[in-house]
């Protein structure tokens, strides 16, 4: 009896280390909203041609943590950087949608107009996992654009 309580004792030990574990390798919402404003900065200071050529290179860690990255869009929905795919930077998303059929780039511009910052809800691809997640995507409006990053749940 002793030893089956021991083994189960272990069990959920382990069990709990593994969900910690992968908790921690995911980004938070703090991380996020740390390196939307990373990204704004670069902006600002550096200006967009060499922000963007940094957000959407992804060897550059400031802007792509484990399953974190910075995407940037105009208020047409245009991609102007993409950290995660760089084959969408100049295609027109405005009408993207997750699965669901949630149109996330439209309510992300939508609330860029509306408020300045803040966060969207939807669904896709983690690039860790490959699998499609809940994601809550924090944006900050800069001028003409919105900076976004996003966190899986």
């Amino acid at each position: 009896m002793k030893a089956l309580l021991r083994a189960t004792a272990l069990g959920i030990t382990l069990l709990a280390a593994s969900a910690c574990s992968y908790a921690a390798d995911k980004g938070s919402p703090e991380e996020a909203m740390a390196m939307v404003k990373k990204a704004v900065s670069l902006i600002k200071s550096e200006g967009k041609e060499k922000a963007y050529a940094a957000i959407s290179d992804p060897a550059n860690t400031t802007f792509h943590d484990r399953d974190m990255y910075i995407y940037v869009y105009d208020m047409n929905g245009v991609a102007m950087a993409h950290g995660n795919n760089p084959k969408m930077v100049g295609k027109h998303l405005i009408d993207l949608k997750d699965n669901e059929g949630k149109p996330m780039i439209k309510e992300m511009i939508e609330l860029a107009k509306t408020k300045g910052k803040g966060w969207v809800d939807f669904k896709w691809p983690n690039p860790v996992t490959k699998s499609v997640e809940s994601k809550s995507g924090y944006i900050e409006k800069v001028d003409d654009v919105l900076v976004g990053s996003g966190i899986y749940k």
